[in-house]
């Protein structure tokens, strides 16, 4: 079967790479030069197994009303004259009722555990190098009454077999000696040795590479402006070729892994896809002192940011703006970030030659993405993956190529279809 995979991030890539090791003929489409070059560019690079929560819990909504009047809050909601924007909020607010978590929390947890396993058994058939630490994620609390709050979400996890085990400052300080100046402002944390970090987008090119030796067609620089449907099933991708001229596009299946971008493509053949973009930010800095920067990767709770060890760079990642859109740094939230590095690593980093990066995150009201057929008999989504594409993509693209080789995926998951 020919399957036209349109995105090729660290999820259309794994699904394009999943679909040729089943045997179908495959062609990514993208509009970018090569992979990777959006979402999966430069994120937070965690595969958090651990922490595959939604946003979307009993406390969130006191939370966003606080944040309204903060500058620099991790979580900011900019109304637009949207529809879309509301309907997403609305559909938050829902997902926020107590009996939803434990539901998301279950489906998260599975895909990204099935996502993780994939993930190491890839690395070790394809070699595939790409900065990965496997030392776990260590989350720290300066409050404590959030960390007494953050503990029944854990509390969920730990009942799914999540092994996040809660640790003092004394043991925080031994996992990761460089938070030793900050010991005295730290009350708790918990520590998940299993998960790992690594950079998304080395992963994302390499892969995109194996993939075309193994007969993957990739046609970049190639826009898709719609999906023509008839008698129920697409009939063609209608693209705009680099050279600027029109083109089709034919295949028996369909693939729509095109981020936030998905609902402009779909929706008008009568397909929901509520995904919404949450503007992300990230801040890569030189390591100039290595024995003041951290080996194990981290997550500072109180200002919803996480760093991430990349070879000599360390990654940082944080922030989510439900604002539309557009990708322009806000300088107030780059300089923000800097600052927060600066608190707790010194003399660690490069402050003067920082790299900032915006982009945009597509997710859906309960976090849980959109995985799976749809009701148009030859199109499938694989999008909404929020702040886990990383986390869940290796995962979501081999279990959406066994439902469309006719196979029933590992992972108890609630896909679509």
């Amino acid at each position: 079967m020919k399957v036209a995979v349109l995105g090729s991030g660290i999820i259309g890539t794994a699904t394009a790479w999943w679909l040729s090791q089943a045997g179908h003929e495959v062609v990514v489409i993208d509009r970018e030069p090569g992979p990777g070059q959006e979402t999966s560019r430069a994120n937070g690079c965690q595969i958090s197994v651990s922490y595959a929560e939604p946003w979307a819990n009993p406390q969130a909504p006191l939370r966003l009303l606080r944040w309204l009047t903060q500058k620099n809050a991790p979580l900011s909601f900019k109304p637009q004259f949207d529809l879309r924007q509301w309907a997403w909020g609305l559909a938050f607010l829902r997902e926020c009722l107590p009996g939803r978590l434990a539901p998301n929390i279950r489906a998260m947890v599975a895909m990204a555990e099935y996502s993780l396993g994939t993930l190491k058994s890839m690395r070790a058939e394809l070699g595939i190098e790409y900065n990965h630490l496997e030392r776990g994620i260590l989350n720290f609390y300066r409050d404590n009454e959030e960390f007494d709050a953050s503990q029944k979400a854990a509390d969920v996890m730990r009942d799914f077999g999540v092994d996040r085990r809660i640790v003092g400052p004394d043991e925080i300080v031994q996992i990761e000696p460089a938070l030793e100046p900050v010991r005295g402002s730290i009350v708790g944390g918990d520590y998940t040795a299993e998960d790992e970090s690594g950079d998304i987008y080395l992963f994302t090119v390499a892969l995109a590479e194996r993939a075309r030796q193994a007969g993957v067609q990739f046609r970049y620089s190639t826009q898709v402006n719609r999906l023509v449907a008839a008698g129920g099933q697409v009939q063609e991708a209608e693209v705009i070729n680099p050279d600027g001229l029109f083109d089709s596009v034919t295949a028996d299946a369909y693939v729509a892994a095109l981020g936030c971008w998905t609902p402009n493509l779909v929706s008008p053949l009568g397909v929901p896809c509520r995904v919404y973009p949450a503007k992300g930010y990230s801040a890569t800095f030189d390591i100039i002192d290595e024995s003041s920067a951290p080996m194990v990767s981290l997550t500072d709770s109180a200002h919803k940011v996480v760093y991430s060890r990349l070879g000599n760079q360390l990654r940082m990642a944080g922030v989510a703006e439900l604002g539309g859109y557009s990708r322009a740094l806000n300088t107030i939230r780059c300089e923000n970030m800097s600052g927060l590095a600066r608190d707790l690593f010194p003399t660690a980093l490069d402050f003067d030659n920082v790299q900032y990066w915006s982009g945009l995150r597509p997710s859906t009201p309960s976090n849980v993405p959109l995985i799976g057929r749809t009701r148009v008999s030859n199109l499938y989504l694989n999008t909404g993956h929020g702040t886990l594409g990383w986390t869940m993509g290796v995962g979501s693209g081999r279990a959406l190529a066994d439902i469309i080789s006719g196979k029933t995926p590992e992972p108890v998951f609630p896909f679509l279809g």
